[in-house]
């Protein structure tokens, strides 16, 4: 995938490129408005607000007037109205400078996931003898079913969606609870500690230390 980078400022996009090249993006770099808005359909859209000859909320509701692109806003404003605003000109998600990579790596990730045609996910995961169904919201394990609470299953389903790989915390918080969460984290260890009980073993759910969790058939 092809990441456009929307960034005048070279301290700042040269470590995100390197970065995010790094996770195996492909990435185009512009400086200003008129180079994004000139570039030919972009995968994913990294934009910067502070642009030499325009305003970058001017770019993301263009941008989004033409398609389903996804969009990061990158942006120094902190305050609430300005994140509203470009909410509703259709940015997917923002992060406010200064920020970190892995914090923009998760939030990334997230917005993929979110913006993910449906048809992509299949509807059925089975790993090992634990069976996920989406349409029925049935879980069974050697063909038990296993009683999940609505929020054990959503989580559950979203880790089984890429069986192995590890999901970053935040990222779990905001694609399974709400796009910007701002409440405790423990509520998810909470949830993680549930799951590990009800599958039986706790190893099935992983823990990452300093990134997050993984679901896996234990060995």
């Amino acid at each position: 995938m092809e990441i456009l980078l929307v960034e005048d400022d070279d301290s700042i996009a040269e470590p995100l490129m390197a970065g995010l090249r790094r996770d195996g993006f492909d990435v185009a770099r512009v400086r200003t408005a008129s180079q994004a808005l000139a570039h030919e359909t972009p995968e994913f859209v990294l934009l910067d607000l502070g642009l030499p000859d325009a305003d970058g909320s001017d770019v993301c509701r263009e941008l989004r007037s033409r398609g389903e692109t996804p969009i990061i806003v990158i942006t120094a404003r902190a305050d609430e109205i300005d994140r509203v605003v470009l909410l509703e000109l259709g940015a997917d998600d923002y992060l406010v400078k200064p920020f970190g990579f892995r914090e923009l790596r998760a939030r990334i990730r997230a917005v993929l996931r979110r913006t993910q045609p449906r048809s992509e996910v299949p509807p059925t995961t089975k790993i090992g003898d634990l069976e996920i169904d989406r349409r029925t919201r049935r879980v069974t394990k050697n063909d038990e079913e296993l009683q999940l609470t609505p929020k054990e299953f959503d989580l559950l389903a979203y880790l089984a969606s890429d069986p192995g790989a590890v999901f970053a915390r935040q990222e779990i918080l905001e694609s399974v609870w709400d796009t910007h969460w701002y409440g405790p984290t423990k509520t998810l260890d909470v949830h993680i500690a549930a799951l590990r009980k009800k599958l039986g073993d706790p190893a099935w759910i992983a823990t990452v230390r300093g990134v997050g969790f993984r679901l896996h058939e234990p060995e």
